[in-house]
């Protein structure tokens, strides 16, 4: 199970894939519909989305497991399909990846419970423990390569993943926090918090993912190898910001073209995993394949604001100056 250290090895960089939600709603998963009922409802629409963003070339594939525990699951009355839904999920990854025309690998995506732990809410650590172990259980079963505890704000929760990981088996793990603001996530972790946390507990890569905006992530990625030049940083931000369009419908403002920049930027400040989040597509992840690659031309790449990766460079050091 050491092919992501492999890839990482052989590669500057590992094109992540793109949204996994965004192309589902497109396909016609209702608002407040299980994304995860879809592994077994509709395994081909997946394996469809999987495909899509291999083709536009993403060589990590995240599974459609985000909200897989048996908390989120229970939402929608799901939670006794833990296992047979996460196991699903990663099956449907395992075919896409194993069709590729490149090496793609698969990852077992995990979010946060939704829950509280103790003292804040009533959820304790062990609990937590568990309901991630039942996850793991079954994207392990399913053939995942590596495990992607994904959009995290509190390091008690990113710890009791991986313990709960790391009881089912001993693959590779990576995890990403969300950070939100003032370089901070929901709950308070600074960028240089996190990856002091993550690196004692021998993870395989760590980084920032989802968040406020392309520069709040891109200045995490900044802080985080400040702390650390070694370590394998991830960066999969949202596209651009959201905002409701004259339909009524939720539009982001990371264009392709936008979203080319950040890849290339994030990339130069370290992260050699780079991917998209919510609001991207294919033809996101195919435009930043193209800016990694060095395809198209960098001179008119700008960042939403008016910011560009020196800005978002220059902004993380202020704040940590001030701090």
């Amino acid at each position: 199970m050491k092919k992501l250290q492999e890839m990482l090895a052989a590669n500057q960089y590992l094109i992540l894939d793109g949204a996994m939600g965004t192309m589902l709603f497109a396909m016609g998963l209702e608002q407040g519909g299980a994304p995860e009922l879809w592994n077994v409802a509709h395994p081909e629409r997946i394996r469809e989305v999987h495909r899509r963003y291999i083709e536009a070339g993403s060589q990590v594939i995240l599974t459609n497991s985000f909200g897989g525990t048996r908390y989120r699951l229970k939402l929608h009355d799901l939670q006794d399909g833990v296992y047979e839904l996460n196991k699903a999920a990663a099956a449907n990854g395992r075919v896409a990846a194993d069709s590729a025309p490149h090496p793609v690998l698969v990852a077992g995506s995990m979010g946060p419970t939704g829950e509280l732990l103790e003292p804040l809410g009533s959820m304790t650590f062990a609990e937590c423990r568990a309901a991630f172990a039942e996850q793991a259980r079954g994207l392990a079963d399913g053939g995942v390569d590596v495990f992607w505890i994904e959009t995290m704000s509190h390091l008690d929760e990113v710890r009791a993943a991986v313990e709960g990981v790391r009881l089912v088996c001993s693959h590779p793990i990576a995890a990403t926090l969300s950070f939100d603001t003032n370089g901070r996530t929901m709950m308070g972790v600074t960028a240089e918090q996190a990856i002091t946390a993550l690196r004692e507990w021998k993870l395989a890569a760590v980084g920032a993912n989802c968040g406020n905006n392309l520069p709040d992530t891109m200045a995490a990625i900044a802080a985080m190898r400040a702390v650390d030049p070694e370590m394998p940083l991830i960066a999969k931000a949202n596209a651009g910001i959201p905002r409701w369009g004259s339909d009524g419908a939720l539009e982001y403002d990371g264009t392709p073209e936008v979203m080319a920049g950040y890849a290339y930027h994030v990339h130069q400040m370290g992260a050699q995993l780079v991917g998209a989040c919510c609001g991207s597509a294919p033809e996101t992840i195919r435009a930043m394949t193209a800016a990694l690659r060095g395809e198209i031309p960098t001179e008119h790449w700008v960042m939403p604001g008016g910011g560009g990766g020196g800005t978002a460079v220059n902004r993380e050091r202020e704040r940590r100056r001030k701090r």
